[in-house]
């Protein structure tokens, strides 16, 4: 009983594991760079929690083939995943771009290093 819910919820539980693998990359580690990494398996785990949520049993699609079965996947979590994968690829270009003058103006990225810095 106890696997066959663990196996049903697989998906979501992988989300709430890659997450806070992330949390625990931005909280710990002092690289930047390591950083924006956990940040992206963070935006990584959202996506995938999203689209684990968009599959429905029982429902009816959209746009109904003929001799189409059940589960469904709802659309708009999709659209709103890419919007999200847009958005966290713009913000990395900009937060390594950032890192980059960082460096070149500190000789530094370890976040420890840049705060003694200031």
């Amino acid at each position: 009983m106890t696997l066959d819910i663990v196996w049903g919820n697989i998906n979501y539980l992988a989300s709430v594991v890659l997450f806070c693998i992330g949390l625990y990359v931005i909280i710990a580690k002092d690289n930047l760079i390591k950083k924006f990494l956990g940040l992206n398996i963070m935006h990584t785990s959202v996506f995938m929690f999203i689209i684990a949520l968009s599959a429905v049993d029982e429902g009816h699609a959209p746009i109904m083939a003929e001799g189409a079965v059940s589960p469904f996947a709802n659309p708009l979590p999709q659209a709103l995943v890419l919007t999200g994968i847009v958005v966290a690829v713009s913000t990395t270009a900009l937060a390594l771009s950032l890192v980059i003058r960082i460096y070149r103006h500190c000789d530094t990225i370890e976040a420890n290093e840049l705060r003694e810095l200031e």
